[in-house]
């Protein structure tokens, strides 16, 4: 059996144990890398390290450790009231607030379980307190984290963008954005009327929607049992215990959560310098997160507290597990090698669809962040050849492996699955994993046949 041969059992090892154990992808990558490097290719561990990103690795604590800031002064909180006393009373309106609201909590840095974990409680409480379809608000709440996600400053975004730019493959990440946006909207007009939407237009609430902890009527609404789900990898366990919420924590139920300060404007401030800077003066996105992150702690160390320990490590340990993996595969030739056999089969387009069906599918089951940090360098060799548009496959396959995220083995559908009311949690599982797996047959060759066969990209 040859090294590359070795090498893409082991990269298929660790998707498949990772999603079907609780052992950490991440990790397990790192011990594969360890394993093969050592025995099968006969690396030194200086060239095993060589492979880590540690570019990578800047951008990914440096925008989730500010994300942790903005939650612990309460940004975020404020932010998500904002947006939904904007609503008025017009309960059509509020499955598109949750979209935005998701969507620029991602577009900042949000690592995207995080921000659903955030929303997915408040967006249920709204279903049960205006009668809305619970599925409706999940849906829009995952594909507003999948809208934003792809974001220059984003971890969906930065992987991508970084993967592109480190093979010196041609990109637009401000094209990758805003056509992972468009679609991530369009697809959320087809969700609004196959859910129920139509029935909402038209009506408004009796009471003011800021508390949504209060039913139809004006009853207590059912408290959604289950906090955020602990990933592991790709396989998900969702705790049953009911989240613990303060008033601080829920928007329009304290009075700190109904003001904008001196720190949470500060904050806002520091979120756009982060856009500013990134779009338009081409400043290293890590960097420029951290140098934000230094200045709000010192200006407000009590925002800072425990923002360390908040940040997304198991996302962390997850990316730059697989990139130095795949950077060993790089390495002993591997892709060059895959991407020489998948323009072997002589049909390009018909090369592409199958990379962005690969990259749907896994996704769906396992980590789309640890799916785009693989499958885009084996894409590589594929795209240098220059007979399929390298923007336009990219774009294709982001998107594909991102809006299967709605099922409820993935991360994001089991956070919703635990947050909707218990009574209608079974319905909830198998109407998200119906349209989960229905993205994974229909995004692919939708993606390739608007992003690919054009050849525009």
């Amino acid at each position: 059996m040859s090294d590359h041969v070795i090498s893409i059992v082991a990269l298929a090892l660790v998707f498949t144990i990772a999603t079907f154990t609780s052992v950490h992808m991440g990790a397990l990558a790192i011990v594969a890398t360890f394993i093969v490097g050592t025995l099968f290719v006969h690396e030194t561990t200086d060239e095993i390290f060589g492979g880590f990103p540690g570019d990578l690795f800047v951008v990914l604590v440096g925008v989730t450790f500010l994300f942790a800031i903005a939650k612990n002064n309460g940004t975020v909180d404020w932010l998500v009231h904002a947006s939904t006393r904007a609503v008025r009373g017009r309960i059509a309106l509020i499955p598109w607030v949750m979209f935005l609201v998701t969507a620029t909590l991602t577009a900042v840095g949000a690592v995207v379980p995080a921000a659903v974990a955030i929303i997915a409680p408040i967006g249920m409480g709204f279903a049960a307190r205006y009668r809305i379809n619970p599925v409706l608000l999940g849906l829009f709440i995952i594909n507003g984290a999948s809208a934003g996600g792809f974001s220059p400053v984003s971890i969906f975004g930065s992987i991508t963008n970084g993967v592109v730019e480190r093979n010196g493959l041609p990109g637009s990440p401000t094209l990758l954005f805003a056509s992972s946006f468009v679609f991530n909207v369009l697809l959320s007009v087809v969700v609004f009327f196959l859910f129920g939407g139509r029935k909402l237009l038209g009506r408004r609430a009796e009471d003011s929607p800021e508390d949504p902890s209060m039913g139809a009527g004006g009853a207590p609404a059912p408290r959604p049992r289950g906090g955020p789900a602990d990933s592991v990898g790709g396989a998900t366990a969702v705790r049953t215990a009911p989240p613990e919420t303060s008033p601080a924590t829920v928007p329009g139920t304290g009075p700190t959560a109904l003001r904008l300060d001196r720190v949470r404007a500060l904050t806002l401030v520091g979120l756009l310098s982060l856009v500013v800077g990134a779009l338009f003066f081409e400043l290293n996105v890590g960097l420029l997160a951290l140098t934000v992150t230094v200045v709000l702690s010192l200006l407000s160390p009590e925002s800072a507290k425990g923002a360390v320990d908040r940040c997304a490590w198991s996302t962390v340990l997850l990316v730059c597990g697989i990139v130095t993996f795949v950077s060993m595969m790089e390495r002993i030739g591997t892709i060059d090698w895959l991407g020489t056999s998948v323009a072997g089969i002589g049909a390009p387009l018909l090369g592409a669809l199958l990379i962005c069906a690969i990259g749907a599918v896994v996704s769906a089951f396992a980590s789309t962040t640890g799916i785009l940090g693989a499958l885009i360098p084996l894409a590589v060799p594929f795209l240098l050849a220059g007979e399929v548009g390298a923007v336009g496959m990219v774009t294709a396959l982001a998107i594909s492996s991102s809006v299967v995220d709605s099922s409820p083995i993935s991360t994001s559908g089991a956070l919703v699955t635990a947050n909707a009311p218990e009574e209608q949690r079974d319905a909830v599982f198998r109407r998200l994993m119906t349209w989960g797996m229905s993205m994974a047959v229909i995004a692919p060759p939708v993606t390739w046949a608007i992003f690919v066969v054009p050849g525009w990209l």
